[in-house]
């Protein structure tokens, strides 16, 4: 089976790095480090260990990539508007599209793009960052939880998409988990996204930072809570008891900048709209005002402006 990436980033470069080192045909879609990468490979700094892939299917142009048995799609979701033009070019007919980025509906617009495909959602607990040309730094975690994705919402259950993905990860050293539920599994990663990523931006500091401070902790469980209230109005049942178990994790890794705080600092556009707006907008259809969310997302608006690209 084929496999291609798409976004070799923080968490494409490095899972599938760790794909092509276990011999699984990986071929990578990248832009501004493409000559670097197809000159040099890929280089992989990681707590469990370094390594290289000297030899990498590198491509500039979807059109070059052979059609795909599996899609991964790792790009930032403020890039999600190029997916359109590119992912009819790779998936092979009645492919898997495994979409592994944050925030909510990303799986709904590609559903959109290739009908036929089947569409995966993987959510990474991950902390890793990609520090120049080629180079992926991996530095605490690493897994993945699969779920397939239906249209009307419901549990999917345990396909054998998802079965499959998981025992291929697996095989390559990757925790892997699978959740019969895609949505609630969504929100319970927006517990930890929305509140972090948002602060980490707004007060300049890393999660260790943020959790320190006896106030800004007690933001940061506020909006955890206001989250898991989100999830319960859509009709997710997300326990009050996660917010803490959130906590108790974080301050358990490494001292870590959320993605989008590295975003901002690099003058990129943030990822307001799938982890703060699409939620939002969703918790009121439900009938529940994420109210401190919503400031928290003003607030990123304002700045996203500044970025380059704009708004």
């Amino acid at each position: 089976m084929k496999y291609g990436v798409i976004g070799t980033g923080a968490v494409g470069g490095y899972y599938g790095s760790l794909l092509a080192r276990n011999n699984v045909d990986v071929h990578f879609l990248l832009h501004n480090d493409y000559h670097h990468v197809k000159e040099n490979g890929l280089i992989v700094e990681s707590v469990n260990g370094d390594f290289s892939l000297p030899d990498v299917h590198a491509y500039l142009d979807p059109g070059d990539m052979p059609p795909c048995d599996v899609v991964i799609v790792s790009l930032k979701t403020t890039q999600n508007s190029q997916l359109s033009g590119i992912l009819p070019q790779v998936v092979k007919e009645n492919g898997i599209v495994a979409i592994l980025q944050n925030g909510l509906g990303n799986e709904e617009d590609v559903s959109r793009i290739v009908p036929g495909a089947i569409v995966v959602g993987g959510l990474c607990f991950l902390c890793s960052n990609k520090i120049g040309p080629g180079l992926i730094r991996h530095l605490d975690y690493g897994a993945v939880r699969f779920g397939e994705y239906r249209a009307d919402g419901n549990p999917a259950g345990l396909t054998p998409a998802v079965k499959m993905l998981a025992d291929v990860f697996k095989s390559s050293g990757i925790e892997t988990y699978l959740t019969e539920d895609l949505g609630r599994a969504r929100w319970e990663k927006l517990v930890w996204n929305m509140p972090f990523n948002g602060l980490s931006v707004i007060l300049n500091a890393t999660t260790d930072q943020l959790l320190a401070c006896e106030s800004s902790c007690a933001l940061v469980r506020e909006i955890m809570m206001e989250v898991i209230s989100g999830a319960q109005h859509c009709g997710f049942p997300v326990e009050d008891s996660f917010a803490d178990k959130m906590i108790e994790t974080t301050k358990d890794m490494t001292v870590y900048s959320p993605s989008m705080k590295l975003d901002f600092e690099a003058e990129r556009r943030l990822e307001v709209d799938s982890l703060y707006w699409r939620p939002i907008k969703k918790a009121e259809a439900a009938g529940f005002n994420m109210t401190t969310s919503r400031v928290i997302a003003c607030q990123l608006d304002f700045l996203n402006k500044d970025t380059i690209g704009g708004i």
